[in-house]
């Protein structure tokens, strides 16, 4: 089992790596030429070029690896080969959620591009609860992975 982290603009990255040394997991940290990462415990791994994250991420993630990302798509493409998949919030991705979530999400563009709106909102400041709530969800995703690995 890996841990994979569509790491541009992630701000759990810090507590990812500490759960995962703690557990022994590797981490593959991906992000594009945008950003510049370096980390300690994690492989950095940067891509250029629109969505090349992503499929990069999705090509090398296997059955049982945990994917972290806020991108439906690459949470759903991670479910289709097997793997969990887990928001930066904490939500789970799971088979019986994702459709409505992307359906949500092109309903939310397509109204988007309809309004003559320009000003969008960007998501709330993260507080520390919104912390604790993803490091309570990320470790037990992370034991339910163990344990399903280990049958």
């Amino acid at each position: 089992m890996q841990i994979f982290v569509d790491a541009d603009a992630c701000p759990v990255v810090a507590i990812i790596e500490k759960i995962a040394k703690e557990n022994s997991v590797p981490v593959t940290l991906l992000c594009d030429t945008n950003h510049v990462l370096s980390s300690a415990y994690s492989e950095v791994v940067v891509g250029a070029g629109a969505d090349a994250v992503d499929y990069k991420l999705i090509s090398i993630c296997h059955k049982g690896d945990i994917v972290v990302s806020q991108d439906y798509g690459v949470a759903a493409m991670a479910l289709g080969k097997g793997a969990y998949a887990i928001h930066q919030s904490g939500k789970w991705y799971t088979n019986d959620n994702i459709d409505q979530m992307l359906m949500e999400r092109h309903l939310n563009k397509k109204a988007r591009r309809s309004s003559r709106k320009c000003h969008i909102k960007g998501p709330k400041k993260r507080t520390a609860e919104d912390d604790e709530r993803f490091i309570q969800s990320f470790e037990k995703m992370l034991l339910m992975a163990r344990e399903k690995e280990g049958r």
